[in-house]
């Protein structure tokens, strides 16, 4: 990936190192609170819940968590870029009183291409994040003359929280090449040549961010595929640019343990520190138990995906696309760690990841 002419060149993995080992080693989830059914309705002026946030945030540092990876959203930004920052600012203090540390996404391929600003649509019963939003639209992805604004937020939010210390990592855009979210329904509304555009922007992405020379490192998480080492001929345009500019290589596992291993395996030999961003879907087999002890081991970060059971309802499986539960619950929840009072899902789940908050490096 070549740098812009303002852009720093990326972290040595020495930095890299040096900068991970003065961290706790990162334990927690991705947060949305459970009465926000996306990033537009967890932070717009009218529905932005600075208590349940505060809430839920508490119940997390309860469990032991120290990290919360947060989804922001460019339209915000352009609608209200004082306001929304201002609402990030108290997000961060309300986190801070908490003990728990930050990972903001910039972008997000995932799930609906055509966002909208204003009240968000309620949830459609018994299916699985039934209201998340991407960012950049698709409209805005296939247009070339928007990208200037989408560098704007991007610049403008980075300098912001650049050298503040309660952010800990930048996720600068969550499964870059996902298509066709819920299970392909989302699939025919995509941006016509989705990934290509994809693959030219991100490179951009690391660039608009680094030049602002953050004090916290870049990172963008591989995900799709099965071989991800260095000398795989597998890995796509997209996936090439994420692991070129991450200065912390970070990827999703929600499989086996045996497949958690081999991943991180593979990822190990690009010399670099490792966070799992999302894992723990406990019907494929990616379950805490099996999955903490691994990532002790080797040192790797993990958080899983889902927090409060809420208005997302990614306690459902993915296949909830296709067969609603809206008559029976699933046999086990999927993701989501607490119910929506905040007691565990499973006790057991909270005993362990109070055992690993409390470990030391």
């Amino acid at each position: 990936m070549s740098n812009s002419p303002t852009a720093p060149a990326r972290w040595t993995p020495e930095q890299a190192h040096t900068w991970f080992k003065a961290q706790p080693r990162s334990l927690g989830a991705n947060f949305v609170p459970a009465s926000a059914i996306n990033q537009l309705a967890m932070w717009q002026a009218d529905s932005f819940d600075a208590e349940r946030i505060d809430l839920e945030l508490g119940w997390a540092a309860g469990l032991g968590m120290n990290t919360m990876r947060v989804f922001l959203h460019d339209l915000l930004w352009a609608q209200d870029a004082e306001g929304f920052k201002g609402r990030i600012g108290q997000y961060l203090d309300i986190a801070d009183r908490h003990g728990v540390k930050t990972m903001f996404v910039l972008f997000d391929s995932c799930w609906d291409p055509h966002p909208k600003l204003g009240p968000q649509r309620e949830p459609i019963p018994g299916v699985h994040n039934s209201g998340w939003v991407q960012s950049p639209s698709a409209t805005q992805l296939a247009d070339r003359s928007t990208w200037p604004a989408l560098r704007a937020y991007v610049e403008d939010i980075v300098k912001t929280y650049g050298q503040d210390p309660r952010v800990t990592y930048w996720d600068v855009w969550n499964e870059p090449d996902n298509q066709g979210g819920g299970m392909g329904y989302y699939l025919p509304r995509e941006a016509k040549d989705k990934i290509a555009l994809v693959a030219e922007l991100i490179p951009q992405v690391f660039d608009w961010a680094r030049a602002q020379r953050p004090s916290q490192p870049l990172t963008s998480g591989v995900w799709l595929g099965d071989d991800w080492s260095p000398e795989s001929k597998d890995l796509n345009a997209v996936q090439q640019a994420q692991l070129a500019g991450s200065d912390v290589v970070s990827f999703h596992d929600y499989s086996w343990p045996e497949k958690l291993e081999a991943r991180i395996k593979q990822l190990q030999a690009y010399g670099r520190p490792l966070i799992c961003t999302e894992y723990m879907a406990r019907s494929l087999g990616s379950t805490f138990d099996v999955a903490l002890p691994i990532a002790w081991r080797e040192d790797v970060g993990m958080l899983n995906w889902g927090f409060v059971d809420g208005k997302s309802q990614t306690k459902m499986p993915w296949d909830s696309w296709k067969k609603p539960y809206t008559i029976d619950p699933p046999l086990v929840w999927f993701h989501d760690v607490l119910h929506t009072d905040g007691t565990p899902y499973r006790a057991r789940e909270a005993e362990l990841l109070r055992h690993y908050g409390a470990l030391k490096r």
